[in-house]
């Protein structure tokens, strides 16, 4: 299948981003040159890096990101819950379930796997309800219970793709406004206060930064999830039309005859007669 263009994107509008703050430095430094030199003030106590960081985010994008971040960490310990192995597929529980086939208890074996919230459960369910028109009608209906569990995890897993869409967008749109706040600044001073610039040349460079800390394990966990959901569900119908074929055989064989007598006992007595009227 030929890639999609499209997902050449997000590196192109990182790459972007990057020129155009580049370019934002060298205009600075350039109007920083092209001033007259002011007499020397002393130099106001450094702040914390992180802290600054935090304050260029802004009261606009700081919560913007921090629901964005939180947003994907849920997803993320969801889907983690959701795709376990213990999860999709109970341990002893392929065992157990061939067992009660095996001794012919279908009602048994039907309760069983209708009382498991696991995947295998609910495809087994749906199988094993179907499976007295045939093995066919029977595959067919755990495929569509398959495809269904397999599509809600899919759905959740899309929104981390969305995240990691959003991200590098936040993070553009953050440095367009922070170079707007930068052109304004030279653009209305007569004389420009390098602070002033540089509190819009970070906001820019700060948003772009987070946007693109979160979309980076973004589209890690969406890859990860991906194949994931593949492999379980994967293993979840070979396991289960295993179990259905094994079942439907069973079905059909003959019950087990009834065990005869045991070797050199004698014949039954016959029950004495009853005494006739007088």
């Amino acid at each position: 299948m030929t890639p999609s263009p499209y997902r050449y994107l997000p590196a192109i509008r990182f790459l972007t981003q990057v020129v155009m703050a580049m370019a934002v430095v060298l205009l600075v430094v350039n109007v920083a040159h092209a001033q007259d030199t002011a007499p020397d003030e002393a130099a106001p106590a450094r702040t914390n890096l992180v802290v600054f960081m935090l304050e260029a985010l802004g009261w606009v994008f700081g919560p913007l990101l921090l629901a964005v971040s939180v947003t994907l960490l849920a997803l993320i310990v969801l889907l983690a819950l959701d795709l376990r192995m213990i999860s999709a597929i109970p341990p002893g529980f392929v065992d157990e379930f061939t067992d009660i086939v095996n001794k012919r208890k279908f009602k048994e074996a039907f309760d069983m796997a209708r009382n498991d919230p696991s995947f295998l459960g609910q495809v087994l369910t749906a199988g094993m309800s179907r499976l007295q028109y045939g093995l066919e009608d029977a595959r067919e209906a755990a495929a569509n219970t398959l495809e269904s569990i397999k599509s809600d995890k899919e759905q959740k897993n899309n929104y981390t793709a969305v995240i990691a869409t959003l991200g590098p967008m936040f993070g553009l749109v953050g440095t367009v406004y922070g170079m707007i706040k930068a052109f304004s600044v030279l653009a209305t001073a007569k004389q420009v206060n390098p602070s002033e610039l540089a509190d819009g040349i970070a906001h820019a460079l700060v948003v772009t930064l987070f946007g693109v800390a979160i979309s980076v394990p973004a589209i890690f966990f969406n890859a990860f999830y991906r194949n994931r959901i593949t492999r379980v569900c994967m293993d979840v119908g070979h396991i289960a039309d295993d179990l259905l074929t094994q079942m439907y055989h069973n079905s059909k064989k003959p019950a087990p005859p009834i065990p005869a007598a045991p070797p050199g006992a004698g014949p039954v007595p016959a029950p004495p007669p009853q005494p006739g009227p007088r």
